[in-house]
């Protein structure tokens, strides 16, 4: 499968360098991480029991969400912005836990895989569960106290309350019993804490130029 998958934990950068890795090498991009997020919202908008693993389930499932670089769609209503807000983010990891959840998430993500044959796609079990078929596996990471500032440089905040918060998302991502955050065995793990986002870009794209005969970098 042509396509990069780049897994990592919160606040690693997985977004950003996806966005540019794919520029770089001209294939699509997909950030899983908000089709979970418009599940929170859709939650949220309709009222259900977060901890509701099959009814959340079943309004994944019936969801229509559409996820583009510049516009994130769920049942045709932009919630670009709204996704990335405080009142999402503080459910999306309960309702990322849930299989149901984590199975009709996968096979939206595997239908827009098909369907644009390959992409950049980023998430925390691209690698490991949903295209472990790729031709480039990478586990993007950094220290938790980089992680911190780097949200605090994007979003602003206290540094002491959003490390707490990346504490306990990983917990929660690498303990939960459905696809663990862990790197495939064949993944390329990448340690960002002291490397810019380009440096990190080029590493990538060179890697990938490396298994892809359609693909030069430089």
């Amino acid at each position: 499968m042509r396509a990069i998958t780049i897994d990592g934990p919160a606040g690693a950068g997985k977004s950003t360098v996806a966005k540019k890795v794919a520029t770089a090498t001209g294939l699509p991009y997909l950030d899983t991480g908000a089709m979970y997020r418009c599940v929170a919202f859709a939650v949220l908008r309709d009222g259900l029991d977060v901890r509701d693993a099959m009814r959340v389930g079943q309004l994944a499932e019936s969801s229509l969400i559409v996820v583009e670089p510049d516009v994130v769609m769920i049942d045709g209503d932009d919630v670009t912005t709204v996704i990335r807000g405080e009142e999402v983010t503080s459910v999306v990891s309960i309702i990322a836990a849930h299989t149901p959840v984590r199975t009709a998430m996968r096979e939206q993500q595997r239908a827009w895989i098909r369907a644009h044959g390959g992409g950049v796609v980023e998430g925390r079990d691209i690698g490991t569960v949903v295209i472990p078929e790729a031709l480039l596996k990478i586990f993007l990471t950094a220290s938790p106290a980089v992680r911190a500032q780097r949200r605090v440089h994007q979003n602003g905040g206290e540094v002491e309350l959003i490390a707490q918060g990346i504490a306990e998302r990983d917990h929660m991502d690498s303990s939960r019993s459905d696809s663990p955050l862990r790197p495939h065995e064949d993944a390329v793990i990448i340690d960002s804490s002291e490397m810019s986002v380009d440096d990190v870009v080029a590493m990538i794209a060179e890697l990938f130029a490396k298994r892809d005969g359609n693909y030069t970098y430089g």
